[in-house]
Parts: C-alpha cells; structure tokens; sequence
C-alpha cells in the first residue's frame, strides 16, 4: 500500500506541474493594451460604442491595477519624452515594489518600443487610468492634483471621440475633491466646463455635469440655487442610464425640500427602480428618501420594501420609524427619532423627520376617531401623548385643523369638550376607486412608453428596410407584370 500512496504523490506531483508548451493565460498588460487597442478601433471607424466597451472593460481591472503594470502600460501608449508621461510616471513610480511575474521576457521587451504619436483619447485614457488607481490606493491629495491636470489637458481638445472618456473624467475629477471635502473649489470649474459641452452639443457630458454640479450644491445644502440651476439649463435626452438615475435622485431630493411630495416620490422610485441591481447603495439612499417621502405623504410603505435582498439592516431605523408612524405612537416615535438620530444626521433626513410629527398626530387622531363615537379632548391628549401645559387646548386645535383638512370627518363640542364622529359611508359609492385606478392605469402606460425609449436598435437597420422596400416594389412589379400578361391570354382565349 505505501508503494502505491508514493505513486499517487508522484503522479500528483506530475500533473500539477506546467507542461512548457501550453499557453499562458493574458496577463494584466495585455489586457490594458487590448483596451487602448478598442479606443484606437473606435477612433478610426468613429464608433463610440468601442470606447464605451474599453471603458468597461477598464473598469473591471481597477482592482488588479499595480504600479509596475501601469507604469509599463504608460511606456507603451505614450511617446517617449512626452508631456503627459513625464507628468503621469511620478504617480506610479512612486511605489518601489516591483511584481516579478506580472509579464513574461517576452511582453516586457515589447513595451521598450515606443510611439512616436498618441491619439488624444489615449492620453485621456491614461489620466483616467491613473486617476482611478490613485483614489483606489487611498492617495487623494496626488488624484486631485492628477485630476486638476487631466481637466486643464482636457480643455484645450475638441474632439467627439474624447467625449465617452471625458465624462467619466469628470465625474472622477470631482470624487477626487469630495474625498477631500474641498467641492466648493471645483464649483466654478464644473460650471465653465458645463458651458464648453453645451456649446460643442456633448450632451453626454452635458447631463453628467449637471449631475456633478447638483450634487455640488447638495452636498453644501444649497437646495435652492440647485433648483434655479436645474430649472433654467436645457434637458437633453438621457444617453446614461446611470445619469439619467442620479438627475431623478437628486431631482426627488430637491422636490422633498420644497415640499413637492408627489413629485419627488415619483422621481426616487423611478431612480430606485431604473438604478442597476449592483449599485445597492444608491438604491439603498433612494428608499430612505423615498421612505420618508411616503410617509409625509401620509402613505405606509409595503414591508416588502425593508425586506429587500442587502437592504434589511440598512433600513432597520427607517423600518422603526414607519411602525411608529403607522401605530400613531407620539412617544415610540420620539423615541426612534432620538435612538436613530445619528443616522438621521448622516442620510441628511433628519429635518424630515421632525416634519412626520404632525403625521404621526393625525394618524393616532385617526385611528381614535375610527375607534370611538364620541371622545373627550382631554382622552385624545393622553392618548396622543401630548406632554404639555395646555394639552386639551392642543388637542382641540389638532382635531378642528384635521376636520379642516379632511383628515377625520368628526365634529367637536366646544361647550362639553368632546370630539363626535360621523359613521363612515361607503368609499365605493365615491369617485376613490376611480382615483385609484387612473393612477395605476398612468403609471402601465408610463413605464410601457419609457421601455419603447429605452429599446436599442442597431445601426443602419433603416437601410435595411430600405432594400427590403426595394426587393417588394420589385416583386410587385412582377406580378402586375405577371397579371397583365395573363389577361392578354385570357383576351386571346376569347
């Protein structure tokens, strides 16, 4: 038995080693050059779908990118004694160790051959390449300065090819400042860069700028001069699914503030909805707005909402503060408010949150005038837990403003003191259920018509279309052809 365990070890042994002619998998450089190879492509035959594909193909490497890899990279894209390698090989020489097994002899020879030109877009490239390993190394303060020369390099091209990379450019160009808390120093920058799009008709860049710069005055709480800005720049058509889902976030953002519920919940579902199933904390920033929003509405979100896949621990405070809105519980909702607060303060809802007071009043109001005929105010303030001096005199103004409302249908005795409630009709009998379904039969339509927009098509398919219109006026021709010639026949027969 030994004899044959030694075999085993030794025919183990022998498979695990590599036969020398089997072919090694694509090292990290080569899948770099075969991206700077899809941007040459797509320059040529002028198709940005190439460079879309190079930048996702790029960005699913980010995380394998080393120093020694991206300084061989630059040696083979850039020429030699150019300004943007001798500005860009200080970022990435600056780490000393050196990955041995990165390339093979081979490889590594072939990156000494330099180009005597580059095209624009892999200039552009490269900044982007080295920007986005800069903030993944944690080195903010050598992306910003590394950004601020990608955008001045930027500025002086005027090319439709650079368009793809220049805006995911900018986005990063303004991560990089957020990181360091410092996005009021862009602020004119993005503004003069948003003007350059719109004068050359980028309008991929149009809509990512605008996006920045919304987030710019956001992130500073300016809520109104992002209103007069979105309200007085031209929307264009949506060309980023990801743009398009952070103008409705930041959108429903702006409306909440102004008190425009409907609107806003509308816009962070639609961004919740749209939003790709990967960016989890986008849509998970996009239920607590819309959260909350509902809820100001005087609407009860689905549980489902709190139970979805990744989000459950994330909306646990949300969660609690709806149960305490839906009970109509003023102290568990106090509690809440304090117990969460700290999350509050970071998510930025926590004005909100003192505005669903009056909604967790007029909800506990209602339940007491569905559960009793006639209620004394002095009842309905210990109920409502309403902890003040005057408490029977707040109740009495609470309930007249929610009878005002139509949010109970009661009436209250001023003389005696208590509040008496109406029986309850049938909601049938009313124009409710038309409501309800008109507004469900809206939002089908909606979202059909919003699927047709969003359907690709491929290029050049009308010409198509053409030849095959061709082709039947052809056939068409012949059988009227064919008909006339059996009519002279039938003619002759009589």
């Amino acid at each position: 038995m030994a004899v044959i365990v030694a075999q085993d070890v030794e025919m183990k042994e022998s498979v695990a080693s590599p036969e020398p002619h089997l072919p090694a998998s694509p090292s990290l450089l080569q899948h770099l050059k075969s991206v700077s190879s899809l941007v040459e492509r797509g320059v040529a035959s002028k198709e940005l779908r190439l460079i879309v594909r190079a930048i996702r193909h790029m960005m699913a490497l980010r995380r394998k990118l080393k120093a020694s890899v991206l300084a061989a990279f630059l040696k083979h894209v850039l020429p030699t004694g150019s300004d943007a390698l001798a500005r860009l090989m200080p970022y990435v020489t600056k780490d000393e160790e050196r990955d041995m097994d990165v390339d093979s002899p081979s490889s590594t020879g072939q990156v000494s051959s330099h180009k005597q030109s580059s095209l624009a877009e892999l200039e552009i490239l490269s900044y982007l390449l080295v920007l986005i390993f800069l903030i993944d190394q944690k080195q903010y303060n050598e992306a910003k300065a590394c950004s601020s020369m990608a955008i001045n390099r930027l500025k002086q091209l005027n090319r439709r090819t650079v368009d793809v990379l220049a805006a995911r450019l900018y986005f990063y160009f303004s991560y990089s400042y957020e990181l360091t808390d410092s996005l009021v120093e862009i602020r004119g920058t993005l503004l003069a860069l948003h003007r350059t799009a719109t004068l050359r008709r980028d309008e991929l860049g149009q809509e990512t700028l605008l996006n920045l710069l919304l987030r710019n005055y956001l992130h500073y709480n300016l809520y109104d001069q992002a209103e007069k800005l979105r309200s007085k720049t031209q929307r264009v058509e949506s060309h980023s699914n990801q743009q398009l889902c952070r103008y409705l976030y930041y959108l429903g953002r702006i409306r909440t503030i102004q008190l425009e519920y409907t609107d806003a919940k509308d816009s962070l579902l639609q961004a919740a909805r749209k939003a790709p199933v990967k960016a989890r904390g986008f849509r998970i920033q996009c239920n607590k707005w819309a959260v909350i929003v509902r809820l100001l509405l005087g609407e009860i979100p689905e549980r489902t909402t709190f139970m979805q896949p990744g989000m459950k621990r994330a909306l646990r405070s949300y969660f609690e503060l709806t149960n305490a809105v839906r009970i109509g519980d003023l102290e568990l909702f106090r509690r809440v408010a304090d117990k969460y607060s700290t999350t509050f303060y970071s998510d930025r809802t926590h004005n909100l949150i003192v505005r669903l007071r009056h909604n967790v009043i007029r909800t506990g109001l209602r339940n007491i005038s569905i559960s009793y005929s006639r209620i004394s105010l002095a009842d309905i303030a210990a109920k409502l837990h309403l902890n003040s001096e005057t408490a029977v005199a707040d109740a009495e103004s609470i309930v007249a403003k929610a009878i005002r409302d139509g949010g109970i249908d009661a009436t209250v005795d001023h003389a005696s003191g208590w509040m008496q409630s109406k029986e309850t009709g049938d909601i049938y009998a009313t124009n409710e259920p038309q409501i309800a379904f008109h507004s469900r039969i809206a939002f089908c339509l909606n979202t059909h018509n919003e699927a047709m927009k969003a359907l690709r098509f491929p290029p050049n398919a009308h010409k198509k279309e053409l030849e095959s219109a061709e082709k039947r006026r052809e056939r068409q021709q012949q059988e009227q052809e064919l008909a006339k010639h059996i009519a002279e026949e039938d003619d002759d027969d009589f």
